[in-house]
């Protein structure tokens, strides 16, 4: 297939005058230069090297011959070949070069196949001829692997463009141009899928073309191009493996149960010696290793190849794979680096440790954002069948399933925690499983406010202050007291949760808490500090990039109000917008939570005078308080709420969505002194636009002039009349 990119890229290169492609077979290296020679407007002269050419008079010979296909070389260079005895370094290569520099002409010279180059004397021929290509002109060299030349020197001066494996690597777009050339036209999604399994080497698309044409498959499966398949091991192996010293294939073999590699872990892993310079001769040799650090200390395999050596290993040394697996996990373990013993313990059927790994490492990689990892984990944990005899896993997968919505699921895992038989020891320091149960069931409030906060208040009795599931039932106790009615109390014990959250680094649980206090002050009526608060946690959502986490709708609710009564429209609106989309993947796992987090939303939006969008959020809110009783005050705000709503609906205008941007603007300036004309003037609109905005503010908000419409819109919190709201609001509006 036609490499246009790569093409026009050597095509434009004159500022070098090396060019290295090095890469494993099937990645198209000749392929490349053929097309590159073709189309190229300098003369292209060309040898393949076998090798023959490691005599060095027969390779300046070779190069002569080549040259003198598109430029002038003179028959004295000739004579001196072809004379018997001739020394290369005497007579053949000066000649050579001279001819080369007496010609301004530009040219491309390419050695094919170059690796194949080993006497010392050809190598200085080319290093020689290297140093002698003119400006403009090239001396491309290709091979599987990088000829043994000063490449070093040549990278430190500048001199040498390298194009290897992952610049030769195909994109999607040149993935789906071979496939369909092949004959087979994949969706995108396969395509994409492709791509990333083979890693964009050409002849793994190929094979895998030739696969999905067999007879007998069904167009509409999935397609999995595995190390197991006929071509894909009958090719790796013809062209890599073949040849190889038993003992380096023996490494390959059974260093393929790693993901990554590094030489003490290999020599942990193997039992050996010296893995380190073995992993460099094998990068070296371009054997689809792919250096994971620029220090060369650690490595992967390409995937195919990977997959080859494994299915190898199976038919070969099955039996060692479990006690391979066991070693890795040892060594991870020891280097403190537990997530990585996870995959090798759990191909050993080390179901224990995959248990204790999982329980003390899952909440603070969940804190870090990535709870999609943890999700992933449990879905494999090798021990699903039996969960009751892991309740330390089956809370931790409660907890999970419950702060991503999936309540059937929490529940599930919560029964087989507390079906279990729950007296070991736990990673956390805590004696038994017992108080982690109690933490996920007082979150999960099957039985109402007052069994939950017994539920906190029994785990803290037993939970280590350490332990990362402390700060979760400190929040937890807070939110009870809050259900119960004790405010002040509940505001004491969710700050001890956001400090207890911020020391142990569990900014997720840190942001509910915040979240928590922040409606907590709002319904208190103290909105300066709600302010304060909801900014805090807000910044906390995004500096921890946990703006996809459910469990951060409430903070970017409280923040959304927050931001209405700061004039931060744009802000509030986008927070607004955030809040509400993950409102939807929140279900209700945790009922009071979810309970809050739609009636902040509901308030919101009462606050922009939108009914409708304040009357969905709170049916949700019902909704769900109708299928969870004993909420504590929760179902007396959904009431008041209501009511809330049905009386503003009497005194104002809800027959759109709310008040626009354009009087969200104009608010703020409705409390200055200026006219509509200066207002106006400000906004770079109309006086009468204005008056048209305000009239439909008045209306909206149920009040007949300005006056009336700034008073209604502080007791909503749309203005803060006690701010220096004539300067502040002004500046916030038109900033």
């Amino acid at each position: 297939m036609s490499r246009v990119a790569l093409v026009n890229r050597l095509r434009t290169t004159t500022n070098v005058p090396v060019v290295l492609v090095a890469a494993p077979a099937g990645y198209g290296k000749t392929t490349l230069l053929a097309q590159w020679a073709g189309r190229d407007e300098r003369g292209a002269a060309w040898v393949t090297i076998d090798d023959r050419d490691n005599d060095p008079l027969v390779l300046v010979r070779h190069i002569a011959v080549a040259l003198g296909g598109v430029r002038p070389v003179p028959p004295v260079l000739h004579e001196a070949l072809a004379m018997p005895g001739a020394s290369v370094w005497s007579r053949a290569l000066p000649r050579l070069v001279s001819a080369i520099e007496a010609d301004p002409s530009a040219f491309v010279l390419v050695l094919d196949c170059a690796d194949r180059l080993h006497d010392r004397e050809a190598l200085e021929a080319v290093d020689t001829l290297a140093g002698h290509i003119p400006a403009g002109s090239i001396l491309a060299l290709a091979g599987r692997t990088v000829p043994a030349l000063p490449i070093g020197r040549m990278r430190a001066s500048g001199r040498v463009l390298e194009l290897e494996a992952d610049a030769l690597a195909l994109s999607r777009r040149e993935a789906t141009l071979l496939l369909r050339g092949a004959g087979v036209d994949p969706g995108d999604d396969e395509v994409r899928h492709l791509v990333e399994q083979t890693e964009g080497w050409p002849a793994g698309l190929a094979l895998a073309a030739r696969c999905m044409q067999r007879a007998g498959r069904r167009p509409e499966e999935p397609f999995e191009l595995a190390g197991d398949d006929r071509y894909v091991a009958d090719y790796v192996r013809a062209e890599h493996l073949t040849g190889l010293e038993p003992e380096t294939l023996s490494f390959l073999r059974r260093s393929s149960v790693l993901d990554r590699m590094s030489g003490p872990l290999c020599d942990a892993v193997l039992r050996t010696s010296g893995s380190g310079r073995r992993l460099r001769a094998i990068d070296r040799s371009s054997l689809f290793v792919v250096p994971l650090d620029a220090s060369g200390k650690w490595y992967r395999y390409h995937h195919i190849f990977r997959d080859v050596l494994r299915r190898e290993l199976e038919d070969t040394e099955a039996e060692r794979i479990p006690e391979l697996n066991e070693r890795a996990a040892d060594w991870f373990e020891a280097h403190g680096d537990m997530e990585s013993a996870l995959d090798p313990a759990a191909a050993a059927g080390d179901v224990a440790r995959v248990a204790r790994i999982l329980a003390s490492i899952a909440l603070g990689v969940m804190s870090g954002g990535r709870a999609g990892s943890v999700e992933d984990w449990l879905d494999g944990f090798p021990g699903r069948d039996g969960l009751e005899r892991y309740p330390g896993v089956a809370s931790l997968g409660a907890w999970v399933h419950a702060v991503g919505g999936r309540s059937e699921e929490a529940h599930r895992w919560l029964r087989a925690a507390e079906a279990g038989t729950p007296d070991t020891a736990m990673p956390d320091g805590s004696s038994s499983a017992r108080p982690w149960t109690a933490v996920v069931r007082a979150a999960l409030c099957s039985h109402g406010a007052e069994r939950m906060l017994a539920d906190t208040e029994s785990a803290l009795a037993d939970l280590p202050t350490d332990s990362p599931w402390y700060p979760i039932a400190l929040l937890l106790r807070g939110a009870a007291l809050a259900l119960l009615g004790e405010m002040e109390e509940a505001d004491v014990v969710l700050a001890d949760a956001a400090r207890a959250a911020a020391w142990a680094g569990a900014a997720d649980v840190r942001i509910i808490a915040l979240g928590e206090q922040a409606m907590l002050a709002a319904a208190c009526g103290d909105h300066g500090r709600a302010e304060e608060l909801a900014e805090e946690g807000r910044g906390l959502v995004y500096e921890e990039r946990l703006d996809t986490y459910a469990t951060s709708a409430a903070e970017l609710a409280a923040s959304a109000r927050a931001g209405l009564r700061r004039c931060l429209w744009d802000r509030a609106r986008a927070d607004l917008g955030a809040a509400e989309q993950l409102t939807a993947d929140l279900g209700d796992a945790l009922p009071w939570f979810a309970v809050q987090t739609r009636m902040e939303l509901a308030r919101a939006h009462l606050t922009l005078r939108d009914a409708e969008g304040a009357g969905r959020h709170l049916d949700e809110a019902m909704e769900i308080l109708g299928r969870h009783a004993g909420l504590g005050l929760l179902e007396g705000q959904a009431r008041a709420l209501r009511d809330e709503i049905a009386a503003t609906r009497e005194v104002g205008d809800f027959t759109g969505s709310g008040l626009t941007a354009a009087e969200l603007r104009l608010l703020p300036l409705l409390a200055t002194h200026l006219s509509f004309r200066e207002i106006g003037e400000r906004l770079f609109v109309s006086r009468n636009t204005i008056k048209t905005q305000a009239i439909s503010v008045y209306r909206k908000l149920g009040v007949s002039n300005r006056s009336a419409a700034i008073e209604r819109a502080a007791e909503i919190g749309l203005v803060d009349v006690s701010a220096p709201s004539a300067a502040g609001g002004l500046a916030a509006a038109t900033a």
